[in-house]
């Protein structure tokens, strides 16, 4: 006699009641999420396949809504439903990092962004705002794409930390090659936003560059003086 698809969903959440939701497999959590499976196969057979399909955590992370309903089973619906899971699991371990009024230094945001932006694929320009005790006011994405691409990229800088009326700030931007090493076109970006800030009135404090494992500070480095 065959399991009823009620009754093989309630054995991962039975399990998640009797030894906590930390102890349960991948394919339970899926399989709590997914709820049903299809004419031929049970849902923990489909949390199965979405595991095996996509290999790693990260993959099914980086999936499109196409992608995940490329796997039999999986509709737009369940699709959405995954999306929505993972992006709030993503939210969750951002919203415990920097928070508006805590004090910053270079050390601390390297770690803390590291965490952050290690897996995003496209290059991200950061930027943190500070007022004059180095306490965050405003954290914003100005650009993505490659430093290089824009010249407008001092400009809006500073339309937003006059706008927040911020003191400096720290530039921060990611190397999706996961390698952190300063570029010539870093340094010669850094140095234009130097100016400027000399200009407006409103420091640079310094630029991290954020790779896979590690970061580097141009402060540290003696780019930025």
């Amino acid at each position: 006699m065959l399991i009823a698809e009620n009754e093989l969903v309630s054995l991962p959440r039975e399990r998640l009641l009797q030894v906590g939701v930390e102890n349960l497999t991948t394919q339970e959590l899926l399989a709590i999420l997914l709820r049903t499976g299809t004419k031929h196969r049970s849902v923990i057979e489909l949390s199965e396949e979405v595991v095996s399909h996509f290999r790693t955590l990260f993959d099914l992370k980086e999936a499109s809504l196409e992608e995940l309903q490329l796997i039999t089973g999986v509709g737009k619906i369940k699709a959405i439903e995954l999306q929505a899971a993972i992006e709030l699991g993503q939210r969750v371990a951002r919203s415990k990092q920097l928070k508006l009024g805590q004090v910053v230094s270079s050390h601390m945001l390297g770690k803390e962004l590291i965490e952050e932006m290690k897996d995003w694929r496209q290059e991200h320009l950061l930027v943190i705002y500070l007022n004059t005790k180095n306490q965050m006011i405003k954290k914003e994405i100005i650009f993505k794409g490659t430093l290089n691409q824009s010249i407008a990229h001092p400009r809006e800088i500073y339309r937003v930390a006059v706008k927040c009326a911020a003191a400096r700030f720290i530039l921060v931007h990611n190397h999706p090659s996961g390698n952190p090493e300063v570029s010539q076109q870093d340094i010669d970006f850094t140095n234009r936003i130097v100016e400027c800030g000399k200009i407006m009135g409103i420091e640079i404090l310094d630029h991290l560059v954020i790779g896979e494992s590690s970061y580097v500070s141009m402060r540290e480095e003696g780019i930025i003086e």
